[in-house]
């Protein structure tokens, strides 16, 4: 089996998936005898002294140098969220050999979306309240949470976590504004990677729309399947339902190949569990 490397997005790091890989091996995506790769993008946790590079591409360079270093076996599998899936896509797209499955989470890329959707407005005035109080970590991450995650039980845990995380290793301002600019210059090849590919999506999503990933999938055509109510953290709303539609994807393929491995009709197979 292909070793999986997870990619985290805007301003994220490899502790914000928390124990999500424990969710991976729960449900057999991970097997026991294997190890996920955690790779923060430059200017994240432990690449935070890396000036985050103006455009995805030199992301995905600095992503599969960092891949090379770690022995990760190719082709390899990515889940990735967010701008990390950005940088998932111009990976498949530019070395198709080296990955062989997608799964790309709440993501946006031109030319599938518009600004004000890959940025929903009504997430602008927080977002200005996030850049305002960037160097606050418990107030900065009580907003990001409040924007990005729509449950609630584990808020406070999170969000001293989280606050733990920005103390030491968070992204600066500036680097913040460079992955933002680089995410908004992402122009994707009209052309869907040669691998198989699964997009999940979240209908609550407050602060991509969840359009982006429909068109995506469309365009692709290949499968995409549709979380009710999380929100653009899907892997922390309900990591158990992002397994189960992982699983159900990687089952598919197993016992009919021809439905998830090739694109022969308009649209997706799989609409989730």
């Amino acid at each position: 089996m292909s070793q999986w490397i997870l990619l985290r997005g805007l301003t994220r790091e490899a502790r914000h998936w928390g124990g999500f890989d424990a969710a991976l091996a729960a449900h057999g995506i991970v097997g026991a005898d294997e190890r996920v790769a955690y790779i923060d993008l430059p200017g994240n946790g432990v690449e935070r002294g890396q000036a985050a590079p103006l455009r995805v591409d030199s992301m995905m360079d600095f992503v599969r140098a960092r891949a090379a270093a770690l022995g990760v076996r190719e082709p390899c599998r990515v889940l990735a969220m967010s701008l990390g899936a950005m940088v998932a896509t111009a990976w498949a797209e530019r070395h198709p050999r080296e990955i062989e499955r997608l799964v790309l989470i709440n993501t946006s890329m031109r030319p599938y979306a518009r600004l004000h959707e890959r940025l929903l407005p009504a997430a602008w005035p927080m977002l200005a309240r996030i850049a305002v109080n960037w160097s606050k970590p418990e107030a900065c991450e009580a907003l990001i949470h409040c924007l990005t995650c729509n449950r609630g039980d584990s808020r406070d845990a999170d969000i001293a976590q989280w606050a733990r995380v920005r103390r030491t290793h968070g992204a600066s301002a500036a680097d913040a504004l460079r992955q933002l600019g680089a995410a908004a210059r992402f122009r994707a090849s009209r052309e869907a990677p040669s691998c198989p590919v699964l997009l999940l999506s979240s209908a609550a999503d407050r602060l991509v729309d969840p359009v982006c990933s429909v068109r995506i999938a469309k365009h692709w055509r290949v499968a995409h399947a549709v979380h009710p109510w999380a929100g653009h953290d899907l892997p922390h709303d309900d990591p158990d339902w992002t397994c189960r539609a992982i699983a159900a994807w990687l089952d598919e393929a197993r016992t009919n190949p021809s439905v998830c491995d090739t694109r022969v009709t308009t649209k997706p197979q799989f609409t989730g569990p």
